[in-house]
């Protein structure tokens, strides 16, 4: 969608090299501290890894989408894991997104018969919501509101109603 975007491994922007390459214009690499300034920031690590990958960062101003997924929610305490990243990375605002598909499905093209890929979205702060809808729908996709972290996560996470179900909204 001709946006910029930095990426970030634990290994260090060189080990990126080949990875900026393939995606083209508009990518950089760099550290971890580097992407974490970014207005809207993705948290893309699986779910164990999280604390690790947001603690001693600034989180102060940022919207961060959510995409992991707690394959064993019996850890959660009746919380979403949304939940959980909210606290880990407050005073961010969340949006859980981009956690119902596989990567595969997600970097495929979002129109399909006809239509649009269906991506749910969820989050406490309305301004955030609609900053990281306007993402996805630059991106050809068709984003639908669940609400808040609390109800929308648990449509969203692993096990739910929604995971796991490619839909495309049709004209």
């Amino acid at each position: 969608a001709g946006r910029q975007v930095v990426i970030a491994n634990s290994r260090g922007p060189e080990s990126l090299t080949s990875v900026v390459e393939a995606i083209g214009d508009g990518v950089s690499a760099g550290t971890v501290k580097d992407a974490a300034a970014a207005e809207i920031v993705v948290v893309a690590v699986m779910w164990p890894q999280v604390p690790q990958a947001v603690e001693r960062l600034d989180w102060e101003g940022r919207i961060v989408i959510d995409p992991t997924n707690d394959f064993d929610p019996s850890d959660l305490d009746g919380r979403t894991s949304s939940e959980v990243v909210a606290d880990l990375v407050a005073p961010a605002r969340v949006v859980k997104a981009a956690n119902t598909l596989g990567a595969a499905v997600l970097g495929s093209d979002p129109h399909q018969a006809g239509g649009q890929r269906v991506i749910f979205l969820s989050g406490d702060d309305a301004e955030a919501k609609s900053e990281v809808a306007a993402l996805f729908e630059d991106a050809g996709f068709f984003v639908l509101d669940l609400g808040g972290l609390r109800e929308g996560g648990q449509m969203q996470q692993v096990g739910a109603p929604l995971a796991g179900h490619n839909l495309i909204r049709l004209p």
